[in-house]
């Protein structure tokens, strides 16, 4: 155990921080611009337009091409109302697991990588390890974009990006993509005894909802028995529902976010189409009893999904050096599909279980933080070979 102290002492380190999403996540960024001041690592920040979020990006080796990227998320979700047993940002070890937020999803990478900053210095690399730290990913793959394009710029070009998301350390080399939407109604108030001379938003939205249901049913009968990923079709569902005054007032407003993970091939613009036809239908009903009406659906993200490929070099380094010959998809979004549309060979490995995520008590387990140790200090002797 004592030989992985030091990754598990970054593990901590970067749990220590909450990088939840709605926080900035700048105490994190800080911490390691500091770790890497100290051993004279340059790095370079990618802030969101306000300054209070940042990506990180950094080159450890030499500033020649061919090196690889690896891709990790800062943020976390929330802990809100969860029965956590432990102080979520305090990492706790029991029965051979590391409990905390993110400690899954997704920090154990990244702090595996940094705990091995002074090896990779020492190694006399050849071709250079590229750290890509970004922010706002579990809210829509939102602060990666702008690194990429960075990277694409001023980096000589990499032979391969790895993003750790937690796989247990399998490759993965498919992902579904992820667009989320924001729909607000307006509506026309009166009193629920006289529906004919108002509108109710919250009706209209139930409407368009049984849509989005519709939409999923439809795919889902026609989904293919080889689709590897697991529902085997693109799936949507509504997570937010906001609307309505009181039992006897028919809504003036009602608004709800809703969530589309595309199957490679599948088109979230046709998707939005379709619904926005409905959406037409169901407003020009609404207006012919109050003109006021409105049904405005805004888009939130887009991240396009990881397409298998059948030459990838990124799946070949990552297969030798994790021992395995298999690729596998999953149904989660990650960075790894916009990596791949920027031109980069990407895959998918990353230690710890995809079951964890999210999860109260959320946990890596020791043994998979040996096996991510075991696959960065493989890549440093690929790099320096």
């Amino acid at each position: 155990m004592s030989d992985l102290q030091p990754q598990i002492d970054w593990i901590t380190r970067l749990v220590r921080h909450d990088t939840t999403s709605r926080n900035s996540n700048l105490n994190l960024i800080e911490d390691v611009e500091s770790y890497l001041n100290e051993h004279g690592v340059a790095s370079t920040r990618v802030s969101n337009a306000d300054g209070s979020k940042a990506n990180l990006y950094f080159t450890v080796g030499p500033n020649v091409a061919g090196g690889v990227v690896l891709s990790g998320h800062t943020d976390v979700v929330p802990v809100d109302g969860q029965p956590w047993d432990t102080d979520p940002w305090t990492v706790v070890e029991k029965d051979s697991k590391l409990y905390g937020r993110g400690t899954a999803d997704m920090k154990s990478f990244s702090a595996i990588g940094l705990s091995l900053l002074p090896d990779m210095l020492a190694a006399g690399l050849k071709r250079p390890i590229h750290f890509a730290l970004s922010y706002d990913e579990e809210i829509g793959l939102l602060g990666a974009p702008a690194m990429i394009e960075e990277i694409k710029k001023l980096v000589p070009t990499p032979a391969a990006v790895i993003v750790g998301e937690p796989t247990d350390m399998q490759v993965v080399d498919g992902q579904k993509g992820i667009a989320l939407f924001r729909t607000e109604i307006t509506g026309h108030e009166a009193h629920s005894s006289q529906p004919h001379r108002g509108v109710s938003a919250i009706m209209a939205a139930s409407r368009l909802m049984a849509k989005i249901n519709e939409m999923v049913d439809r795919r889902r009968r026609d989904a293919s028995s080889d689709s590897p990923f697991e529902p085997p079709y693109t799936s949507m569902s509504v997570g937010v529902i906001q609307g309505g005054t009181a039992a006897n007032i028919l809504a003036r407003r009602c608004g709800f976010v809703w969530d589309v993970r595309t199957i490679p091939g599948d088109d979230v613009a046709a998707i939005r189409a379709e619904f926005d036809a409905e959406a037409d239908k169901v407003l020009a009903e609404m207006r012919a009893i109050a003109p006021e009406c409105r049904i405005i659906t805004e888009a939130l993200a887009d991240g396009p999904p990881l397409m298998p490929q059948p030459d990838n070099p990124a799946a070949d380094l990552a297969h030798q050096l994790t021992g395995s010959s298999s690729c596998y998809s999953v149904s989660y979004a990650a960075e790894a599909g916009q990596f791949q549309q920027a031109g980069f060979p990407t895959v998918i490995c990353g230690p710890g279980s995809i079951d964890q995520a999210h999860q109260p008590n959320e946990f890596i387990t020791i043994s998979q933080v040996a096996e991510g140790t075991r696959f960065m200090r493989n890549l440093i002797r690929h790099l320096s070979a």
